[in-house]
């Protein structure tokens, strides 16, 4: 590859350092580079966009980006990583890496939901690790019912309730009791947070499957005691009476990894930080 879009998350990267340092490297090997500080969005020739950042700047530009079918990858610059190539002391391995397409390209599903109030789409969005429907803020629990491919399936009492991908089950979703999955694989897993009956276990879903998920009031709730967020970065609030349907997105992400480093290794690292 030859032609990069270079987003850097500047408080991860001050005075835009390590994004010049990359950007070096790339030029003097012939290749061209847009910023994102002068290009809105990537140029109609990128053909892939390198993301200086944590998981979040990550997540963020994905989401931004996903309709133009480009190839992502990560040097990461904050704390966890996991969707990051690298760190910044694997710089000059990953260009090595995208100059001479030395790599493994990784195609991950998203998910996406719409919000249905009085049956009427109000708000539409997709995410890459996870979409959490439940309360806005601490306090009190939510009740949801929660129904899958038009049928009744259980109903929680929680915290809230978390859909996660693949991608995203070593992130929110983990921390909740959820498993982990290798991140290519095509399914969903649904986990309550903070479940307050016995069905408090996660359940495995096929890619096919359609989650509804229904916002029930309780006497004396708010409008604002409720939302849904993707990634958890995208916030819409939801009342009582509001449906949530989540499935899987129409399109997936391109996402790059060295060959050297398989899910196993990057698993094992982060786990035993």
């Amino acid at each position: 590859m030859k032609r990069f879009y270079l987003h850097s998350n500047p408080s991860r990267d001050e005075g835009f350092v390590l994004r010049g340092e990359v950007e070096k490297c790339l030029i003097e090997n012939g290749a061209v580079c847009y910023r994102s500080d002068e290009y809105d969005r990537p140029p109609a020739d990128t053909e892939c966009v390198i993301v200086l950042g944590g998981d979040g700047t990550m997540l963020r530009t994905v989401r931004r980006f996903t309709d133009l079918n480009l190839k992502f990858i990560g040097i990461n610059t904050g704390h966890v990583g996991y969707l990051a190539a690298g760190g910044i002391e694997n710089i000059p391995q990953i260009v090595d890496a995208l100059l001479h397409d030395d790599y493994v390209q990784e195609t991950r599903m998203e998910i996406y939901a719409r919000v249905l109030r009085n049956g009427r789409s109000i708000a539409r969005h997709r995410a890459l690790n996870e979409i959490l429907v439940g309360r806005s803020y601490s306090g009190k629990i939510v009740q949801l019912n929660v129904y899958l491919n038009g049928q009744s399936l259980t109903t929680y009492r929680a915290d809230g309730l978390i859909v996660a991908t693949p991608t995203g089950s070593t992130a929110y979703s983990f921390s909740a009791g959820g498993p982990i999955v290798e991140p290519t694989a095509r399914l969903f897993v649904m986990t309550p947070i903070a479940s307050h009956s016995l069905n408090n276990r996660s359940i495995i879903l096929s890619p096919e499957d359609h989650v509804e998920v229904e916002i029930v009031g309780k006497p004396g709730s708010s409008h604002n005691d409720y939302l849904v967020s993707f990634d958890g970065d995208k916030h819409v609030p939801l009342q009582p009476g509001d449906r949530v349907e989540i499935a899987e997105a129409n399109c997936s992400i391109n996402l790059i990894k060295l060959k050297e480093r398989s899910f196993v290794e990057t698993l094992r690292s982060k786990i035993t930080m």
